[in-house]
């Protein structure tokens, strides 16, 4: 018997409170407290000998026919992941257009667009700004961050509020002061790697700014804009 506790709402393992969004996902974790049963091959631990006897068919290898198709595979993982991805109906909501496989999520849906009939994924619109995406994952993530300004990765030193930890990692330097990318050139260093990669094409004599005027050309875009004021008298 298995040990649960349910005082709140939250799928909790008691033991090590990791906390889970199924009860299948919690009762699959249990089986790393209750090691009873150990697979010989991976040593994976188990609760009893039935679970342990479905974890080693796993490590089958042979000759497994999907039950659906005519398609072969070498061992019975593999067969139940395509079972699973084109078959069960159960699981999968997303469907392809083309030869009526279905996916758990757009992004596998997209994917399998594009490797097995050569199309290039849907576009989806953002109803707050009308932009254009090619996954629902990346939508996802544009209305988070700027439409519903999610924030929650915060700075130790002020407060100050970011998205994603690598922009709380950026922010970070205004505080340490570290400047660990270094211009082997001329052996400036700077806090952060795009700062260096735009001073490099100083090196490079990278001049992709060019003036639409006299053709003048600048490495430097506060450079143009700078020209352009004051030479051409755009406010830009």
């Amino acid at each position: 018997m298995l040990p649960f506790k349910f005082d709140n709402e939250n799928l909790q393992c008691y033991i090590c409170k990791n906390v889970f969004n199924k009860f299948k996902k919690l009762m699959g974790h249990m089986n790393v407290h209750y090691s009873n049963f150990m697979c010989d091959v991976c040593d994976a631990g188990f609760l009893n000998r039935r679970k342990l006897y479905f974890h080693k068919v796993t490590h089958n290898t042979g000759t497994f026919p999907c039950n659906q198709c005519s398609k072969i595979f070498s061992t019975y993982n593999n067969k139940r992941c395509h079972e699973r991805q084109y078959h069960d109906k159960a699981m999968l909501i997303n469907k392809c257009g083309f030869c009526n496989a279905l996916f758990k999520n757009n992004r596998q849906k997209d994917k399998h667009l594009v490797t097995e009939h050569g199309v290039s994924s849907f576009a989806r619109k953002c109803q707050a700004c009308d932009k254009m995406f090619v996954h629902q994952h990346a939508m996802m993530i544009h209305m988070k961050r700027h439409h519903l300004v999610e924030r929650p990765h915060k700075c130790t030193q002020c407060e100050k509020g970011f998205f994603s930890t690598t922009e709380l990692r950026a922010h970070m330097v205004k505080h340490t002061g570290e400047r660990e990318y270094k211009c082997d050139v001329c052996l400036k260093s700077y806090a952060r790697k795009w700062t260096l990669r735009e001073h490099m094409r100083i090196h490079a004599d990278d001049r992709r700014f060019k003036c639409e005027h006299c053709g003048q050309a600048f490495v430097q875009k506060c450079s143009w804009r700078g020209h352009m004021r004051t030479k051409h008298g755009e406010q830009l």
